[in-house]
């Protein structure tokens, strides 16, 4: 009887489910869409039971699709978007304010007050984040604070919060289980990654019960059991990983110095450092990458606030293109950019620049500039915010990469791969599978359950599609690099409070 591990991939912008098989094959895929609201400026939300909702009928669909009986699937992989945070009541399960997405920047004033208290360096060393509103743990803090009543019932035990992996797990399991892995946890801002324990002098210091946290599992394993009645049968959750990390596991970047970048709604660069965590000088993030059979693996990673969300705002806002793969004809139809430069910091910008304040900044126009200069300076941007981050991951891990594997929904654009490899000068690899983030959560889930031998077993599944070497001459690629960060600097600070 053929099996299948069930991948479900909780994104920002969509829910999807997928099946493969032990080659690593799709079988299927169920997807649809998630709503975001931005109610104030910098805010954004979502409806967590509308993720639930969504993410249960997108799987059920995928196994309906596939024809796949219970009994064939030998495990649950779950993947997610990190730190959006959400708080529920214990006894009903019910949310009880919107899930605060990890691009929310209503808390970047709290942010400036833990800096402005001196706790900017305890919490690094110990988290290796950087203190920033991106994370976890200031949203948390905003709900208690806002939420009328929360605080009070927080501490009398009758609230939880979780990732977004949590409250999956959460409905899965019938409310049995609250649980993360350390790859979510250590996205939070309140968990020693070092220790691998949730930090009792951050909660003490943000004033977060610890009643509230989810019990911190293996990211290979068998972690809980989903609810009969969902599925027809009792299936292992056997996988769990923040979408980043499982993606360096699907891209199987098993060895220190692998690495890899995901073109999602952000983009995310990460570097498999090994057993050992490594500081980084310019503002990166120490983060762990997973945790197998009680070894830690820890990464390097870069993360780029807007990218697949600036092509998005092309289609939905601008109206400039009808699909996201239609961008890619029309950035082909022109020569360059004629001098037009897009820094897509809708949200304040990540790595390597950590500002908060700066927005969106078109700049370079002339009355010659027209949509497909805007088209190819939106997937220009991506290509350029990589090779900020690349260029200081490399400086901080004392290596030069040869190579960089990609995936995400934007890896099939060629001339996105094509101008990424260029524009950082190393080989741009793309495998046959793209479903990476997914796939990975597969990987972990299939060797928990021996669907899978070994990393090495693992790593024999995985075919690679194509390789984009650089051939851009370097005097023009430092042309473009230098037009790039004039741009950026004029992005940065502007929304910054007077």
């Amino acid at each position: 009887m053929k099996q299948y591990l069930l991948s479900i991939d909780a994104g920002t912008t969509s829910a999807r489910c997928i099946l493969f098989d032990r080659k690593g094959a799709v079988c299927a895929v169920a997807q649809k869409e998630l709503h975001l609201s931005y109610p104030q400026d910098g805010w954004v939300e979502q409806d967590a039971a509308e993720i639930w909702a969504v993410q249960l009928q997108v799987c059920r669909e995928a196994l309906k699709t596939c024809g796949a009986k219970p009994e064939q699937i030998a495990a649950i992989g779950i993947t997610n978007q990190r730190e959006t945070t959400v708080v529920w009541d214990r006894a009903t399960g019910e949310p009880i304010a919107p899930a605060i997405v990890w691009q929310c920047r209503r808390t970047a004033e709290m942010a400036d007050e833990l800096r402005c208290r001196g706790l900017e360096q305890m919490l690094r060393d110990k988290t290796g984040l950087v203190v920033d509103a991106y994370f976890s743990a200031t949203k948390l803090r905003w709900i208690l604070d806002n939420v009328p009543d929360a605080r009070r019932r927080a501490e009398q035990g009758e609230l939880l919060f979780g990732t977004v992996d949590s409250w999956l797990i959460w409905n899965l399991t019938g409310g049995k289980r609250h649980v993360t892995d350390a790859s979510n946890a250590a996205r939070t801002m309140l968990f020693d990654i070092h220790a691998l324990c949730w930090d009792e002098d951050i909660l003490r210091e943000l004033d977060i019960p610890s009643g509230m946290l989810p019990d911190v599992v293996p990211s290979s394993g068998i972690a809980a059991y989903t609810d009969a009645a969902l599925f027809g049968r009792e299936i292992p959750i056997a996988g769990i990983a923040g979408d980043q990390q499982a993606a360096l596991f699907g891209q199987t970047c098993f060895a220190p110095g692998e690495a890899k970048n995901t073109y999602g709604t952000g983009c995310f660069l990460l570097m498999n450092t090994g057993e050992k965590p490594v500081s980084s000088e310019n503002g990166l993030l120490t983060t762990v990458a997973w945790n197998i059979g009680g070894r830690v693996t820890y990464a390097l990673e870069g993360s780029v606030f807007v990218a697949g969300a600036a092509i998005q705002w092309l289609r939905d806002d601008l109206k400039l293109v009808d699909s996201a793969a239609q961008s890619e004809e029309i950035a082909r139809s022109t020569a360059d950019t004629g001098g037009v430069y897009l820094v897509p910091a809708f949200t304040g910008l990540g790595a390597p620049y950590w500002d908060p304040y700066a927005r969106g900044t078109l700049i370079g126009l002339t009355r010659a500039s027209n949509r497909a200069h805007i088209v190819r300076a939106a997937l220009e941007s991506l290509a350029y915010q990589t090779a900020d981050v690349l260029y200081v991951m490399q400086k901080d891990a004392g290596l030069v990469l040869q190579h960089l594997r990609a995936d995400g929904g934007a890896s099939a654009n060629n001339f996105l791969m094509q101008f990424q490899a260029d524009i950082v000068d190393v080989l741009v690899e793309r495998p046959a599978c793209v479903e990476t983030t997914a796939l990975g959560a597969a990987f972990l889930a299939g060797l928990a359950v021996g669907v899978w031998k070994d990393e090495e077993d693992i790593r024999r599944t995985v075919a690679r599609d194509r390789t984009f070497a650089p051939q851009m001459e370097s005097e023009r690629r430092s042309r473009l690099l230098a037009g790039w960060h004039r741009a950026v600097s004029r992005a940065m600070g502007w929304a910054a409070p007077d």
